[in-house]
């Protein structure tokens, strides 16, 4: 099985909701692939969970991850709540519907076609991937700002 290590991140900087980006930097063996993209309209935790979503998805074969995102949203989301929340029906504990409900079934999908084990870092540390990772993001969601601006 292949070894990766994924490092993912998103960004809202002008507010939720507004422009967002996300952005994933997979590395194995001596090879690497970056990738990110935006959305128009979004927020910050679903920029993040397009990240680890959008990682996983480039990966075509079983692989080992080892994901690193700076979001404990997404850490704690799918490997402490997801599953009491499908039990729940997705509902929270407070008994409103969970937010991000498609994003975690897919990223709950991608998560189950490998083998992928979560690390969680401070953001904007010494993490030199990790804030790699958010400067890309952000500038996808800067130039998505840029795009709406000139209409």
């Amino acid at each position: 099985m292949h070894e990766v290590l994924l490092i993912t991140d998103g960004s809202c900087p002008m507010g939720n909701p507004g422009p967002g980006g996300w952005a994933a930097i997979l590395q194995s063996n001596q090879h690497e692939r970056v990738i990110s993209g935006s959305h128009p309209a979004t927020t910050n935790n679903r920029m993040e969970l397009a990240g680890a979503i959008e990682g996983l998805r480039v990966l075509k074969t079983r692989c080992l991850v080892t994901l690193v995102t700076d979001s404990m949203y997404v850490k704690q989301g799918i490997t402490e709540w997801l599953p009491k929340w499908q039990t729940n029906g997705f509902k929270a504990a407070s008994g409103r519907p969970v937010l991000n409900q498609d994003l975690w079934e897919q990223l709950d999908q991608l998560v189950r076609q490998h083998e992928v084990h979560w690390e969680w870092t401070r953001s904007h540390s010494d993490h030199a991937l990790q804030n790699r990772a958010d400067a890309l993001a952000a500038q996808a969601a800067r130039q998505q700002a840029a795009a709406l601006a000139r209409g």
